[in-house]
């Protein structure tokens, strides 16, 4: 479940848009003429960081320089970013993983998935390196002013709080990584959203390009997990940045930055967070020796409460059942092995008592018995012990279970 971060992003089904000049086609380009823009002269950038900051409550401390991309040049950024954040053996792993788990189609090319989802949702992008924000040419002009506002948010924040941070976020916590990012964006979000309250017409405007908005084919149709992962930092941030909001203002988001949320449990439960409550440090041996000859393991990573919210209720189909199997979250750590196609996902998960456990693999039972009503297959293991439950989908019937779960929980 490795977030792909596009950083200073405005996604728009996610961030509540769902409008664009025209929709994307395959390969590029657009059903319609887009509308002429050029950024930093209609509306001014420069008139709209002085508002946005004044709203922010931050001071500007340097000009932003914006310019407006095509379709092509925003697919190219978004291109360079994967280049920068992700391995090839972490894209193929997480390909992998959502097969193994059941997430997504067996066919499915994922990595082609995101980059058509990420160049169609995508309305304007900052990015922290060059300290510049850049609006897709094709926005719809009445959603401009917000999604500008929204990207000004971004540099304010990398002014204020150093943005690359995040995109140099070292391998292995990708849940943590998500959190920063949820705080980025629901701030952002936020913000775009007391900015189109305090302008009636602005506000009019967005109403009006909401329900003239065109179809998202490639957001509609994509697999749940996609999507879910895609839109919690919008979605889920928002509301995290809007309950630290309501308490304290501004300064209670901006306070939030140091320091940085460190699990996306901190994000759906505003009171872990203020306990700063620390997720339980999860260890997982490297097995591709107990597995056999020719076995490696690609990546080892983090999936965090969201994403077993995510993983639990593809199944179950019941958000409030698979919301509570996963509150008690505590820790957790998987890998993914590879063998000429072949994939084992191994988890070690660690919840907060031994009700929260017991509560969770019984709801990942359930979540398997469904997935197989024909009988659980022989490489699915769900074991649990006191606070940990371990779980591995996809051994080969030829291996050995026992040897396996004994070099895990050793």
């Amino acid at each position: 479940m490795r977030p792909w971060l596009v950083l200073g992003a405005v996604a728009l089904a996610a961030a509540g848009l769902g409008a664009v000049g025209g929709s994307a086609e395959p390969g590029g380009g657009s059903t319609e003429q887009d509308p002429p823009y050029t950024a930093g002269t209609a509306p001014s950038v420069d008139a709209l960081f002085t508002e946005t900051s004044a709203l922010r409550e931050l001071p500007v401390r340097r000009p932003v320089a914006s310019r407006a991309l095509s379709r092509g040049e925003i697919e190219q950024k978004i291109l360079q970013a994967f280049k920068d954040q992700t391995t090839r053996d972490e894209v193929r792993a997480s390909e992998l993983a959502l097969k193994t788990l059941g997430l997504v189609p067996p066919e499915l090319d994922l990595m082609d998935l995101q980059l058509k989802l990420l160049t169609e949702q995508l309305a304007g992008l900052y990015d922290p390196k060059a300290r510049e924000f850049y609006l897709a040419s094709w926005v719809n002009p009445l959603l401009q002013r917000p999604v500008i506002v929204h990207e000004l948010a971004h540099a304010l924040q990398d002014q204020h709080f150093d943005l690359r941070r995040l995109a140099e976020w070292p391998d292995g916590d990708s849940d943590a990584q998500m959190a920063a990012h949820s705080l980025i964006e629901g701030d952002a979000t936020l913000l775009m959203a007391h900015y189109v309250l305090k302008h009636p017409d602005a506000g009019a405007a967005y109403m009006q390009a909401m329900l003239t908005a065109p179809k998202m084919p490639v957001f509609e149709n994509a697999p749940r997990a996609v999507r879910d992962s895609l839109t919690f930092p919008f979605v889920q941030g928002m509301q995290f940045a809007a309950a630290l909001h309501g308490r304290g203002g501004w300064k209670s988001v901006t306070a939030a930055y140091t320091p940085l949320p460190q699990s996306t449990e901190q994000i759906l439960h505003l009171e872990k967070f203020d306990r700063r409550e620390r997720p339980v440090t999860v260890t997982l041996a490297d097995v591709a020796g107990v597995l056999g000859r020719g076995w490696r393991r690609l990546d080892s990573d983090v999936s965090g409460e969201a994403g077993y919210q995510i993983i639990l209720d593809q199944f179950l189909k019941d958000p409030a059942e698979s919301h509570r199997a996963a509150a008690g979250w505590g820790g957790d750590r998987f890998s993914v092995y590879e063998r000429a196609g072949e994939a084992v996902v191994i988890q070690m998960t660690a919840w907060d008592s031994d009700a929260d456990a017991r509560e969770f693999a019984d709801a990942y039972e359930k979540r398997t018995a469904l997935r197989y009503p024909q009988g659980r297959p022989a490489g699915v293991i769900i074991e649990r012990r006191e606070l940990r439950v371990l779980i591995v989908e996809g051994l080969p019937a030829a291996l050995n279970p026992a040897a396996l779960t004994r070099a895990l929980w050793r």
